[in-house]
């Protein structure tokens, strides 16, 4: 049970990159219409050869499209994978609100913990959230 356990982690954790940029790259896409390696890495914190290699991961498996010096793209997998994380990010965010949590602390702590909830956890957060609504 606790092995199955630090595994759902470790792929939680294996995922939360992959989801961070293509989130990232689609809000980039959507704001200024187009996303570039120097504004993902400014973004994240990061170096660009930094976020150039996971870029390259990411095009590999399939989730970006991009060519040397040019824009980045999601692929119709990667704009679904943003799609999902963000719906996740938000049902976690508008949970916390519901409780009572500050935005500020709402906003940094569903950042995060969205990579880790299960669907189970998430509908039960969706129940609540609608009751408090509701009320």
């Amino acid at each position: 049970m606790q092995a199955e356990t630090f595994e759902r982690v470790r792929r939680a954790h294996q995922m939360e990159a992959t989801e961070d940029y293509v989130e990232l790259i689609d809000d980039l896409i959507v704001g200024q219409g187009e996303a570039r390696l120097v504004e993902v890495a400014e973004r994240l914190g990061i170096s660009q050869p930094s976020a150039s290699k996971t870029l390259a991961r990411l095009q590999r498996e399939g989730y970006v499209t991009s060519e040397p010096y040019r824009s980045i793209f999601l692929t119709d997998k990667g704009k679904a994978l943003a799609d999902k994380s963000r719906a996740r990010h938000d049902i976690v965010f508008r949970f916390l609100i519901a409780i009572g949590i500050s935005e500020e602390a709402a906003k940094h702590d569903s950042e995060g913990v969205e990579h880790h909830v299960s669907d189970e956890t998430l509908a039960a957060f969706e129940r609540i959230i609608a009751e408090k609504s509701s009320n």
